[in-house]
């Protein structure tokens, strides 16, 4: 018995929690939006800078403050 039990104890503390990465670095949190020119600051996941971009005004209209948001035509910044 007291095998078994030494054998559980080393299997759950071998055990590590996995960390899942974001797949990627062009997506974060929508701080703030401008109407008069369409545009969105944007917090990148990933490294955490902020950025400026200026979407079009259908795009702007689904880009909410607090939401997450992705940038489809840059890597990352």
């Amino acid at each position: 018995m007291r095998k078994v039990f030494v054998l559980v104890a080393l299997a759950f503390m071998s055990c590590e929690k996995e960390e899942i990465a974001p797949t990627s670095c062009n997506c974060g949190l929508v701080l703030s939006d401008d109407v008069t020119d369409y545009s969105v600051v944007i917090r990148n996941e990933c490294s955490g800078n902020s950025k400026k971009f200026w979407l079009q005004p259908g795009d702007w209209m689904n880009a909410y403050v607090g939401s997450h948001y992705c940038i489809t035509n840059i890597d990352s910044w």
